[in-house]
């Protein structure tokens, strides 16, 4: 495509079919909550990549943390692109590449193929979110706009969660769960990419699609205090994500000796839905007050998982991941709320991307740091200093949210 092809402005195309309001809504909805079902669907698959392929540990934190660093690069390049050229142009192409990542998934020979997997479902996914987020609110029905915002809130935890549950299921009950699971992730996408197609356009093309390509991350004046008191709540809440979403199947075999591809399912799926479900409850209270509470919340999970792992009491991790995930949900949600306001419209693509940032590197680079420790230190070591970190950054949170307060 030219550049002037981007750049100039585009006429309203022709009227065409288009499907029902309600159905393109829902439809939107549950494209959205399938590219987070595909995200936490390999981790109860790592450790039997592992186990199949004979690679090393290490690379297991690699093969989790390459998504957030795809999902990162694209994001911040891409993240306002949709505002310039359309909202379906860029769901249909993320979703078509969403649906290659998909059946890479499928055909992978060997843990290189994974990685790259994961770092094309990242891309796809950075690409997707701000227009899905966009698009959710403006497909939904006049008296359900709010609707629209919570389900982008909800959806991406509520995602990550169902997706590793299902994929623990196949793994405990199938023999062939690779297979299964990305085959039937395939055709939902599919099926969303065809509803993205047939979807009516929701806002007017407008010059500057090339230069919304530059990388964006930009923190307005009014919105910097609540968003640097903000940093290392999310550092403390997706470090806790990524202990359950990317170690928590070495933990269970290696601490806990359970192998079980269900058991590994349910207890990355705790976290994630107890976040979504905190952030649809927490939704209409103030959104400082949110945040206090969650980086509470995030700061007790740490400690009982911490206990559970080290007194090796596999419900004390469970009941962690409870409070812990709902901390998780209460925080970033009630921290979006806080700063979204405080931003004017052109700011605030570049405001969100600088809020992702801090949060997908909190929830990639400690992983692969602990999953580089891992060898030198052992697990139980590694994962009891890793929990360390994340009671240290919830306590520095809680004190700049409290200066925040004052």
């Amino acid at each position: 495509m030219s550049t002037a092809t981007l750049d100039r402005p585009v006429t309203a195309p022709a009227r065409r079919r288009t499907l029902p309001p309600a159905v393109a809504f829902t439809g939107a909805a549950l494209a959205f909550a399938s590219l987070y079902l595909a995200a936490g669907a390999p981790t109860p698959l790592l450790v039997l990549f592992e186990h199949e392929w004979g690679f090393a540990p290490w690379v297991l934190t690699v093969a989790f943390a390459a998504y957030a660093f795809g999902l990162l690069a694209s994001l911040v390049v891409v993240g306002a692109l949709s505002d310039h050229v359309g909202r379906r142009p860029v769901l249909i192409a993320s979703l078509a590449v969403e649906l290659a990542a998909m059946l890479m998934f499928v055909f992978a020979p060997n843990i290189g193929w994974v990685i790259a997997a994961r770092v094309v479902q990242g891309v796809a996914t950075g690409a997707a979110s701000s227009a899905f987020t966009a698009a959710l609110v403006e497909l939904a029905p006049e008296r359900h706009k709010r609707l629209g915002g919570i389900l982008g809130a909800v959806a991406p935890a509520g995602g990550l969660g169902l997706g590793a549950l299902l994929t623990g299921a196949a793994v405990q009950f199938t023999h062939r769960a690779n297979l299964i699971v990305f085959t039937a992730l395939a055709v939902i996408v599919a099926l969303g990419t065809a509803t993205a197609i047939l979807s009516a356009e929701t806002v007017t093309r407008r010059p500057g699609a090339l230069a919304s390509l530059r990388p964006r991350v930009f923190v307005p004046r009014p919105a910097r205090p609540d968003f640097v008191a903000a940093a290392p709540a999310h550092l403390a809440s997706w470090m806790l994500a990524g202990l359950f979403m990317g170690l928590s199947p070495s933990i269970l075999r290696d601490v806990f000796h359970h192998s079980s591809g269900l058991l590994n399912g349910v207890t990355a799926f705790v976290p994630p839905a107890t976040a979504a479900t905190a952030a649809y409850l927490l939704s209409r209270h103030p959104a400082r007050h949110v945040v206090r509470l969650g980086t509470v919340g995030v700061l007790l999970g740490a400690a009982i998982v911490l206990a559970g792992i080290a007194t090796v009491t596999l419900p004390l991790l469970w009941i962690g991941g409870l409070i812990g995930g709902a901390g998780f949900g209460a925080t970033f949600s009630g921290a979006l709320r806080a700063v979204g306001p405080l931003a004017e419209a052109h700011q605030r693509a570049g405001l969100f991307a600088a809020v992702f940032l801090v949060a997908y590197l909190s929830f990639g680079v400690p992983a692969i740091v602990a999953g580089q420790l891992v060898a030198p230190l052992g697990l139980l070591t590694t994962v009891l200093w890793y929990g360390a970190a994340i009671i240290a950054a919830a306590l520095a949170a809680l004190a700049a949210q409290l200066r925040l307060a004052r």
